[in-house]
């Protein structure tokens, strides 16, 4: 009797999952943009803007690639 109480314990303390539905109710990702899901922000990702393009005064700033000489010799420095 007291092994039926021990298995309704643990039932208990196991947690329970459940599957959500699809918040989208057609293929067009414009649908989520609408805000009627709670999950409006997860189709953002498609819709973000182009490449961000540096203007000059970053691009100025930024150091030069190293050459692929160079790139070969601190490979081989990290590499003894």
């Amino acid at each position: 009797m007291s092994s039926q109480n021990n298995s309704s314990d643990n039932q208990q303390q196991e947690p329970t999952f459940s599957i959500l539905p699809h918040p989208a109710k057609t293929n067009n990702p414009a649908d989520l943009q609408q805000g009627e899901s709670a999950y409006a922000g997860s189709g953002a990702a498609a819709l973000g803007k182009g490449p961000h393009v540096l203007d000059d005064g970053v691009k100025s700033n930024l150091e030069q690639p190293l050459s692929r000489e160079e790139l070969r010799k601190r490979a081989e420095e990290l590499n003894k």
